[in-house]
């Protein structure tokens, strides 16, 4: 079970600055809130440490590199027991870019990026539904992605 880590506004604050700007140096965001250098790299220190903050990362426009067909997949699978290896198998798939295990309709549900839609069918016949794991599977095709956000600390 995960517990919620406490964090003050200063921490909300310097979260905030991050998210928007992941470069921005301390001594900016120290200027900006009125606290030393230090306290910021303190408080980034410390989210760090109890995993608020999980890393950084460059954020790239799938579209210019040549991505236009985005879609989610829903799976079932033949058995529960079947998640882990189906698990390991979805993850040597490069086209597949996020998968969550759920309740409802679906035992998997994935994220792919492809090139085009003919990639999209060969990746669906021939990857994903080789795998033996998967007994069905279900289809959206993203037509644009008008929110993209982080929870807001």
């Amino acid at each position: 079970m995960n517990i919620a880590v406490r964090i003050d506004d200063l921490d909300r604050d310097i979260l905030n600055a991050l998210m928007t700007d992941a470069r921005v140096p301390y001594a900016e965001m120290a200027k900006r809130f009125n606290v030393s250098p230090a306290t910021v790299h303190v408080r980034v220190e410390k989210m760090r440490t109890s995993q608020i903050i999980t890393g950084t990362e460059v954020i790239v426009n799938p579209k210019l590199l040549g991505y236009d067909v985005c879609c989610f997949i829903g799976i079932n699978l033949y058995a529960a027991r079947d998640y882990h290896s189906a698990l390991e198998k979805l993850n040597q798939l490069d086209e597949v870019v996020e998968a969550y295990y759920t309740t409802g309709a679906y035992n998997i549900f994935v994220k792919l990026m492809c090139h085009s839609i003919e990639e999209l069918q060969h990746v669906l016949i021939n990857k994903l539904q080789a795998i033996e794991e998967v007994q069905s599977t279900e289809t959206l095709i993203s037509l644009q992605n008008p929110i993209n956000r982080n929870v807001k600390p």
